[in-house]
């Protein structure tokens, strides 16, 4: 699993959990103000229709005329009837729900009936006026008595949903705030299992590898982000311990081919210096020796310092506008005028191919790829030379018929201190020959391209881009890069 999906979906849960336990925050204190809003109107109203009932009796107890009530009463007739009305809109005011507005409209039909007929029975003897009133009296007070049902029965209700609510809420909170631990520690778990502990080992494995021991490597677990890492840190070490065998490999080597020619200086310098005598011919054919040894050296130490000058980043181009066929042809001259035994053939086209170019690091390009094909291929074979145009590009090719390389062997050509086996048994060398020549084509902006083939030959094609191109449109010639009479050299 990805650390970044893992904790993007441990930051989603936790997220999702919080957000719900505030939104049961939000709602349960909505909700309570409103609980308790219910629960006070229904206490109100049924304080107000008991003193309605209270109110009414004692209008009742006012109007019996055998109770002999003082005139100086505190309480009067008119005042009581005004305290009821006052108390009735009171009451309604405080009615909130359609069922407790219909239950008091009936009370107050009632109580208005009951005010009628008291009215109307005034005139008449006391049993009579009892017999009246006494129905209307009940009928109001059952009124009133189901107006506090309902709002007694409002409040338990309320009190219940209340209950109910503050149940969900004890439960949801505990439930949220143990999902919330167990998520963080098992998170953390998580964490100490499959990040902290691979992390631990990845250091430890750096720490080690830093120490010197090379072998070390990080174990690859975890999340995919920390086994990428690994498997990096892994690929490094492989790449420094393939490096660093491949420098023991390239002093092994360097040391290999530099004994061979001292060996032979060695060899002249004590022929010349022995004392004795020495024939003209003996004499002249070791001096050859001494100067082919010589310029093998110094080829050798100049591709050294050449794959020194790139790695270091210190490889500076003198650019100058060349025609890449005299480049070619001094390049051919100089190696038919060292009597080559090879067939070696110049082919250029009639018009100038130029380039923005630092001629001798491109001579140089050419003398290794002339050079190796003529230690690569047998004596009196034909290598040929030869310099054409495609597009905006110049291309300079070098085709011989010698060993060849084969496909695996073709994609380590260019690697430094790489050489294929059947290379290393024809010639020596140290490898850099390839390397060096093609960081100095692509500094020029070019590209070398290679086919080959085991036992049949190798064409090389070095591709530069031509100076003042946009200038001089290349014609579709087929024959560009054919060779003609009056451009070849043998």
């Amino acid at each position: 699993m990805s650390l970044k999906s893992f904790m993007t979906a441990a930051v989603a849960v936790l997220g999702v959990l919080s957000i719900a336990a505030a939104a049961s925050l939000v709602i349960l204190t909505t909700y309570l103000p409103r609980t308790t809003e219910s629960m006070g109107n229904a206490v109100e109203g049924v304080r107000l229709a008991e003193e309605l009932e209270v109110e009414l009796l004692t209008l009742y107890r006012l109007s019996d005329p055998l109770l002999r009530i003082p005139s100086d009463s505190p309480r009067s007739l008119d005042a009581t009837e005004s305290s009821i009305r006052l108390h009735l809109a009171e009451a309604r005011r405080n009615a909130w729900s359609p069922q407790e507005r219909a239950l008091l409209t009936e009370a107050e039909r009632t109580i208005s009936g009951y005010f009628l007929a008291r009215d109307s029975v005034a005139s008449l003897p006391p049993e009579q006026a009892y017999r009246e009133l006494g129905p209307r009296l009940e009928a109001a007070l059952s009124a009133l008595n189901q107006l506090v049902e309902f709002n007694v029965n409002e409040a338990r209700v309320t009190q219940v949903q209340a209950d109910r609510w503050d149940r969900i809420a004890n439960i949801g909170g505990i439930g949220v705030a143990a999902l919330l631990v167990l998520g963080g520690g098992a998170l953390l778990l998580w964490m100490r299992r499959f990040v902290f502990r691979p992390l631990l080992d990845m250091s430890r494995a750096m720490r080690r590898f830093g120490s010197g021991r090379k072998r070390t490597r990080a174990p690859e677990q975890g999340p995919a982000e920390l086994r990428d890492m690994a498997r990096t840190f892994n690929e490094m070490a492989n790449s420094l311990a393939r490096q660093q065998e491949e420098q023991l490999t390239f002093l092994a080597g360097v040391a290999h081919d530099l004994r061979n020619p001292l060996s032979a200086l060695k060899m002249s310098a004590a022929l010349v210096t022995s004392g004795r005598p020495i024939p003209e011919e003996r004499m002249r054919k070791t001096m050859a020796l001494v100067r082919r040894q010589v310029a093998r050296l110094d080829r050798m130490v100049g591709d050294l310092l050449d794959a020194t000058r790139i790695e270091a980043g210190r490889f500076e181009l003198s650019l100058e506008e060349r025609d890449a066929r005299e480049l070619a042809a001094a390049v051919v001259e100089l190696y038919l005028a060292g009597g080559s035994s090879h067939d070696l053939r110049l082919q250029l086209p009639e018009e100038p191919v130029l380039l923005s170019c630092d001629a001798t690091r491109v001579e140089q390009v050419l003398h290794n790829l002339v050079s190796n094909a003529l230690k690569y291929s047998q004596g009196g074979s034909r290598v040929d030379v030869i310099v054409g145009r495609e597009g905006n590009e110049a291309l300079l090719s070098v085709v011989d018929r010698g060993i060849g390389v084969s496909a695996e062997e073709l994609r380590t050509l260019f690697t430094p201190f790489r050489r294929t086996g059947r290379a290393r048994e024809k010639a020596p060398g140290v490898g850099l020959g390839l390397s060096v020549a093609r960081r100095i084509v692509e500094a020029h902006g070019g590209r070398i391209e290679v086919e080959s083939r085991p036992g049949v030959g190798s064409t090389f094609r070095v591709r530069l881009p031509r100076a003042h191109a946009a200038a001089h449109p290349p014609e579709a010639r087929p024959g560009d890069a054919a060779p003609s009479p009056a451009g070849t050299v043998h």
